[in-house]
C-alpha cells in the first residue's frame, strides 16, 4: 500500500506495543534518531542489537541503552557502511547471533552533506553509506528476517531532503557531474525512499510476510549538521555551517525524542502496512506527530524503482532478495 493513509493522530511512544520476544537491529545507534530508536524500543523489552562504526561510541551508545532495557541485554555489533567486505561480515555476524530471527531492521544510518570522498569501494560516500551499505545488509539479511515468527518489518530511515533530489542512474557516484554536497545527500536520501517501495513491491510478488516501509523524521536536531559542518577544512565554511547548524537545531528543528516518533511508528505499530510512509503531520513535514504521507513521485515509479534495483545489484555485487518480482 502506497496512497496517503489515515493519520495517526497523537501517536507517541506510550501506544508502542510490548516487544518483548522481538529481536531489533539500529544502524547507527551510536546518536541522534538511532540512538533514541534503539533506546525507547530497549526500553519496551526489545532485544536491541545497536550497529555502529566507531567501538568506542558505539559502547558509549550500548552502556545508555542498557540502562534503559527491560528485556534482553542489547549487544553491540560493528557494523561499516561503507565498506561492502565489512557489511557481508557483520550480517553473517547479525545471523549468527540472532539465530537467523529477526523481526525488525532499522536502517537509520546516515551522512549528511560532506565534501566528495569516496567509500572503501569507490563509491561516492553518501550513495554509497546511506544507500549501497544499507541495501546490501538488508538483502544479506533476509534469510534472519524470514526467520521472524510474527512477520518482520525493515524500516528506511529517509528525509525531506529527498524532496527536491533526483537519482541519476548514469552518474549516482558523481563521477562526470560537478559534486554538490547537498545534491549528493538528497539522491541518497531519495534512494532510500525508492529502494523501500522497491523493496515492498518485491515482497509482495513474492508472497513473503517481510515488510518493507520508511519513515522520514522531519526537521530535527540530531547533531548530523554540526558533524558535517567539522568535515570541511576551510574555516570559514566551517564556521558559517555551524552557525547555520546552530540556529536550526536551536530555532527551527524539533527534539530527537520528537524526530525519533515516524520510525518508531514504523517500526511497531500494529496498523502499519508495508509500502507506507511515515513522516510529521505538521507544516511541510518539518514537526508534529508521525503520520502516513504520500511517498514522492520517484519512489512510486515502478519502473525506476526496477532500474535502480538492478543498478544496486550490480554496484554492490550482492544478489538481491526477492530474486524478481512478478
Amino acid at each position: 500500500m502506497t496512497d496517503q493513509s489515515p493519520r495517526t493522530g497523537s501517536w507517541d511512544e506510550s501506544r508502542i506495543p510490548d516487544q518483548s520476544g522481538r529481536t531489533v537491529l539500529v544502524t547507527g545507534a551510536n546518536s541522534g534518531l538511532g540512538l533514541r530508536t534503539a533506546s525507547v524500543l530497549a526500553g519496551k523489552g526489545a532485544h536491541v542489537l545497536l550497529a555502529c562504526r566507531s567501538p568506542e561510541r558505539g559502547q558509549s551508545a550500548l552502556d545508555a541503552v542498557t540502562r534503559q532495557a527491560t528485556g534482553s541485554k542489547p549487544r553491540l555489533v560493528q557494523l561499516d557502511l561503507g565498506d561492502l567486505t565489512a557489511v557481508r561480515d557483520s550480517a553473517g555476524e547479525i545471523r549468527e547471533i540472532t539465530g537467523d530471527r529477526l523481526d525488525v531492521l532499522v536502517n537509520n544510518a546516515g551522512i549528511m552533506a560532506v565534501p566528495k570522498s569516496a567509500t572503501k569501494d569507490g563509491f561516492e560516500l553518501q550513495f554509497g553509506t546511506n544507500h549501497l551499505g544499507h541495501a546490501a545488509l538488508t538483502w544479506l539479511l533476509m534469510p534472519a528476517l524470514r526467520g521472524s515468527e510474527t512477520g518482520a518489518r525493515v524500516v528506511s530511515v529517509s528525509s525531506i531532503a529527498a524532496t527536491q533530489a533526483r537519482i541519476d542512474l548514469d552518474d549516482p557516484n558523481y563521477e562526470r557531474r560537478t559534486y554538490n554536497p547537498w545534491g549528493a545527500y538528497g539522491q541518497s536520501k531519495l534512494a532510500n525512499q525508492v529502494f523501500a517501495l522497491e523493496l515492498h513491491r518485491r515482497l509482495h510478488a513474492a508472497g513473503e510476510r517481510v515488510s518493507s516501509v520508511a519513515a522520514h523524521p522531519g526537521l530535527t536536531a540530531t547533531g548530523l549538521a554540526g558533524s558535517m559542518a567539522g568535515s570541511y577544512r576551510n574555516p570559514l565554511v566551517s564556521g558559517v555551517l555551524r552557525a547555520g547548524s546552530w540556529f536550526s537545531d536551536a530555532v527551527l528543528a524539533q527534539s530527537v525524542d520528537r524526530g525519533a516518533l515516524p520510525q518508531l511508528h514504523a517500526a511497531t505499530a500494529p496498523e502499519v502496512e508495508s509500502g507506507q510512509y511515515f513522516g510529521p503531520d505538521g507544516f511541510r513535514q518539518m514537526r508534529g506527530a508521525p503520520t502516513a504521507v504520500k511517498p514522492l513521485r520517484p519512489a512510486r515509479d515502478t519502473e525506476l524503482g526496477d532500474r535502480f534495483w538492478e543498478l544496486t545489484a550490480r554496484l554492490t555485487g550482492v544478489t538481491p532478495d526477492p530474486h524478481g518480482r512478478r
